[in-house]
């Protein structure tokens, strides 16, 4: 266990998300938003009453974490919300749920739900970056799509309701699904320079994807990570997609490469010395990482257009079903591209 992060807690005052923003977060969030009708349309779907009605689901058979309940717990989230300065720390609730997870919902006010199969088997530094990761969510509000991106689930789970005939909800869940894998490596990042030592988050992942088993062997995961990943077979490679597609979070030893190479390119250090972008001061971004923006947006774009049945199609629907609802906020028009 590491107990660097035990100590005096070190505030990043004022960081902003765009610190440790993954441009492949970045270019799935703006392409969401280049959809015409999109932000109309979960507008709508978060003013429906759902997520009220989600909420008292999740929590409803929940323990709320405080002063008074399992304080060490409470005592580590709060130190995590004051690392990334983090002043309105979302409540935190702790569900019985054997699976290693925990969430962040709520499109107005955000909670945090952790599983206590995370809490009752994993080392106390390991669910720190849990909470960790969970914060950083927090300060990207991420938390809007995400309580869509769970409301969507429950329907395609159930019968969709009358007031959502039309929608094309198994569309919008996998255009969100696109997305949520996107916002994960960002959350990765944040709860790396809570911990200090971005090891602990990739052993996290590491025991994720294979269980709380002692003699696990972070560096040997490591280098299967790098193995996965420069896969050459295609259809290979192809296959892995079309099973990751129908997931919230990438696989494991995709999370874990992508945050080795971000410490490796020096941005995870210059941010611990104290240079990192500041709330409010957000410049814009460089050219490189506006590069790195367009290659994943490429990649969401192609990826809308296979589960979707194209893009232009996504926004006739949304567009009838609107309308349908008594207009569309006068965002009818749609002429745009992706």
């Amino acid at each position: 266990m590491t107990d660097s992060w035990l100590e005096p807690t070190f505030r990043y005052e004022q960081i902003s998300s765009k610190a440790y923003e993954h441009p492949a977060d970045r270019a799935a969030t703006s392409a969401l938003h280049s959809i015409p009708l999109m932000d109309a349309v979960i507008k709508r779907l978060t003013d429906l009453s759902h997520e009220r009605r989600l909420r008292q689901i999740l929590i409803g058979n929940a323990v709320r974490i405080g002063d008074a309940q399992v304080p060490q717990l409470w005592a580590d989230y709060q130190r995590c919300a004051t690392c990334l300065d983090i002043a309105s720390v979302p409540d935190l609730y702790l569900t019985q749920t054997p699976m290693v997870n925990a969430m962040t919902v709520g499109a107005k006010t955000p909670l945090v739900i952790a599983n206590s199969g995370l809490v009752g088997a994993y080392e106390r530094d390991e669910v720190g970056a849990v909470l960790a990761h969970e914060l950083g969510h927090v300060l990207s509000e991420h938390y809007y799509y995400t309580t869509v991106l769970v409301l969507l689930a429950q329907f395609l789970r159930t019968s969709v309701p009358g007031r959502l005939t039309g929608l094309p909800v198994r569309a919008l869940y996998l255009a969100l699904l696109e997305w949520s894998r996107a916002a994960e490596l960002s959350s990765d990042r944040a709860s790396a320079l809570v911990m200090v030592d971005p090891l602990v988050t990739c052993r996290l992942l590491m025991r994720m994807a294979g269980g709380a088993v002692d003699g696990m062997s972070l560096d040997a995961f490591i280098v299967q990570a790098v193995e996965y990943t420069d896969e050459d077979d295609l259809f290979a490679r192809w296959s892995r997609v079309w099973v990751e597609i129908g997931l919230t979070h990438p696989f494991a030893v995709r999370r874990v490469r992508e945050l080795i190479l971000w410490v490796r390119s020096g941005e995870f250090d210059r941010i611990r010395d104290g240079h990192y972008v500041r709330r409010g001061a957000e410049p814009p971004p460089s050219a490189e990482f506006e590069a790195a923006v367009a290659h994943y947006r490429e990649r969401f774009s192609q990826t809308l257009e296979r589960t979707t049945g194209g893009v232009q199609k996504l926004i006739t629907q949304l567009d009838t079903w609107l309308k349908g609802r008594g207009g569309t906020d006068d965002e009818a028009d749609t002429d745009w591209d992706l």
